[in-house]
C-alpha cells in the first residue's frame, strides 16, 4: 500500500463531483449567481491550505465510510442540499468514474495526467475568481512537488492502491452501459485497439540477437487487437497538452446518468457487513476525520431564501424510490459535523466516535494524542 494516494484519490474524486453538480445545477436551472456560488464555495473548500496540509501528509488509505464523510461534508460546503439518494447517487458516479480512469492508464505514472485534467477543469470552473485560482495553483505545485521525482514502481503501487480500494465497487452506470465499455454485472471492459503507452512498442514482433547483440530474424504473430504508437508523452507540467481525455468532463455533452446496483456488489456489500471485527485502523481513522474536518471551513446553513435542494435523478419521484431501492448497507448517513464547542458537534462526534471506536476497555498508555476528537475539534 502506498502512503501517497490519498491526494490524488482525493482530487480526481472531487474532479468528478464538480463534473456532476455543474451538470446538475444546469439541468435543473439554477439561476446562474447561485451556481456559480455552489461551485466557489465548493472548490474554495476543497483546496483550502490547513486541510490540503493534512491530505498531502504520507498516510495510509481509509475505509469508504470515512472518505465518503468527508465528501458529505464538501457537498454542502455552499448553500446546495442533497438529500440521502441523490448524495449516494453523486458518489456512486464520482467513484466508479475515477475507477474506470484508473483501469484505463496506459501507465502507472498517466493516473498524474488523469489528476491534472481534473485541475485543469477545476481551474477552468474558477477562471474569473483569482483568489480561488490561486489556492488551485498553489496545489498544483503540490501535486508537482510530490509526484514528480517518483518512479515507476512508486506510481505502480499507487494504482494497486487505488484498484484495491475500488475492487469491490460494481455498479452500473447509464452512460458506461451505452458507449459498451461496462458489461451488465457491473465490471468495465478493457480495450484491445487504440495507443500504447508511450515509450513502448505495438505488440506482435519476436526479435531473437546472437551473442554479440546483433539481430539476426524476426518473427511476427497476431497480437489479438488494433493498437498504434502513441505519438508524444503528456504534458506534467502546470500548463501543457495532457494528451489522455481520461479525467476530462464526460457530462459535458447533455446526456441522462443513471445508476443501478449490481448483484455483485449487493453480494459483496452483504459480506461485508457480517464481517464484524474490528478495525485496527479504527482510531487511526477517527483521528483523519478529525483533521480533515478539522480544516474544511464549511459554509453555516443559510435561510429558506438562499439554500435549495439539488435533485441528481429526473423527478422527486424517482429519488424517493431509488433511497427505497438502494440496500441499506450501502448507504452512509449523512454525518454533518461543525467544528464548534456546541453541544450538537459534540453529541456528533461522540456518535462517531462510537462507530469507530473497539469493543474492550483501553488502558490510557495505548491512547495516542489524537484520541480526544472533542478537545482536538474545538481545538481547530
Amino acid at each position: 500500500m502506498s502512503s501517497r494516494t490519498l491526494p490524488l484519490l482525493f482530487i480526481n474524486l472531487g474532479g468528478e463531483m464538480l463534473y456532476i453538480l455543474d451538470q446538475r445545477l444546469r439541468a435543473q436551472n439554477i439561476p446562474a449567481d447561485k451556481a456559480k456560488k455552489v461551485m466557489n464555495d465548493i472548490i474554495t473548500t476543497m483546496f483550502n491550505k490547513k486541510f490540503l496540509e493534512e491530505l498531502f501528509k504520507p498516510q495510509e488509505l481509509y475505509s469508504k465510510k470515512a472518505l465518503r464523510t468527508v465528501f458529505d461534508r464538501l457537498a454542502h460546503a455552499s448553500i446546495m442540499r442533497l438529500n440521502q439518494a441523490s448524495m449516494d447517487k453523486l458518489y456512486d458516479l464520482m467513484t466508479m468514474a475515477f475507477k474506470y480512469q484508473v483501469l484505463l492508464c496506459p501507465r502507472p505514472k498517466d493516473i498524474l495526467l488523469v489528476s491534472f485534467n481534473h485541475m485543469d477543469a477545476i481551474r477552468d470552473f474558477v477562471k474569473d475568481t483569482p483568489a480561488i485560482l490561486n489556492q488551485v495553483d498553489e496545489t498544483y505545485q503540490q501535486l508537482i512537488e510530490m509526484y514528480a521525482p517518483m518512479t515507476s514502481g512508486d506510481f505502480q503501487l499507487i494504482r494497486q492502491t487505488l484498484l484495491i480500494f475500488f475492487q469491490d465497487m460494481h455498479i452500473r452506470v447509464s452512460i458506461f452501459l451505452k458507449d459498451k465499455v461496462q458489461n451488465s454485472n457491473g465490471r468495465f471492459v478493457l480495450p484491445t485497439s487504440g495507443p500504447v503507452p508511450f515509450g513502448t512498442q505495438v505488440p506482435g514482433t519476436i526479435r531473437l540477437f546472437s551473442c554479440s547483440g546483433e539481430e539476426v530474424s524476426r518473427l511476427q504473430f497476431s497480437n489479438g487487437g488494433n493498437y498504434s504508437v502513441a505519438l508524444r508523452e503528456g504534458s506534467f507540467e502546470i500548463f501543457g497538452d495532457r494528451v489522455t481525455k481520461l479525467g476530462t468532463n464526460m457530462y459535458s455533452v447533455s446526456r441522462p446518468v443513471e445508476t443501478h446496483m449490481s448483484g455483485t456488489t449487493k453480494t459483496s456489500a452483504q459480506h461485508t457487513k457480517v464481517n464484524t471485527a474490528p478495525n485496527p485502523l479504527a482510531k487511526e481513522e477517527l483521528n483523519l476525520l478529525a483533521r480533515l474536518m478539522g480544516g474544511l471551513e464549511v459554509q453555516k446553513l443559510g435561510n429558506a431564501d438562499t439554500d435549495f435542494r439539488l435533485n441528481l435523478f429526473a423527478n422527486d419521484k424517482e429519488e424517493e424510490e431509488a433511497l427505497l431501492l438502494r440496500p441499506d448497507e450501502l448507504s452512509y448517513g449523512v454525518i454533518k459535523i461543525q467544528a464548534t464547542k456546541d453541544q450538537q458537534a459534540s453529541a456528533e462526534l461522540a456518535k462517531i466516535m462510537g462507530e469507530f471506536t473497539e469493543s474492550g476497555d483501553q488502558p490510557a498508555s495505548a491512547c495516542s494524542k489524537g484520541d480526544d476528537l472533542l478537545a482536538m475539534m474545538d481545538g481547530l
